[in-house]
């Protein structure tokens, strides 16, 4: 099967979900900047969240840039990914809400953990629908970055009962280390070519 019907059903839910995400900043009722301020929960989790998908929908073209086919299980996969990305408004939402309190910043994170393991199994079933000498196997590599979010998240998500505020630096950390885009796909396609 071709890869068009994927991307382009990808980009609206990811479309969908920010446009959900927005509709939660609620408009205050007062016009001064203290009614704006009791706001900053809300907006700095819609900014996180804002940045995860963003981050997500960025590579999701980069990696489906370097492909050309796809298959069921590729289908189910990112459908997979797209149902757990359509998960951070909620949680987002109720992290804002409840100012960062700790159960709604573990869900926030165990949404995020989910969110990489998703994009991993994607990744990998594309690279097995490609075969070992694809560009995106190469690209792909070991994975590091990969890894090494999953790990800041399975150690951020306790974290929430014992320190919020640092669960919220390593769940910023992580988005901070995927906010440049993955180069190892640009520079392995631009090598092929």
């Amino acid at each position: 099967m071709k890869k068009g019907r994927i991307e382009a059903f990808s980009d609206g839910v990811i479309a969908i979900i920010i446009t959900i995400m927005v509709l939660e900043l609620k408009v205050p009722h007062n016009h001064d900047f203290a009614a704006l301020f009791q706001l900053w929960p809300v907006f700095l989790s819609y900014v996180l969240s804002f940045i995860y998908v963003g981050i997500y929908w960025n590579n999701h073209h980069h990696m489906f840039a370097v492909v050309n086919k796809v298959n069921g299980a590729v289908l189910w996969a990112n459908l997979h990914l797209l149902f757990w990305l359509s998960m951070i408004p909620f949680a987002t939402a109720w992290m804002g809400e409840n100012h960062f309190a700790a159960l709604p910043i573990a869900l926030y994170g165990f949404v995020l953990l989910m969110n990489g393991v998703a994009y991993s199994i994607l990744t990998t079933l594309l690279i097995r629908h490609h075969g070992h000498e694809s560009v995106l196997y190469k690209a792909v590599g070991s994975d590091f970055k990969g890894k090494l979010s999953v790990a800041c998240y399975l150690i951020a998500i306790p974290c929430a009962f014992w320190q919020v505020w640092l669960s919220a630096a390593i769940y910023t950390l992580v988005a901070l280390i995927w906010l440049v885009p993955d180069k190892r796909i640009e520079r392995v396609a631009t090598d092929s070519l």
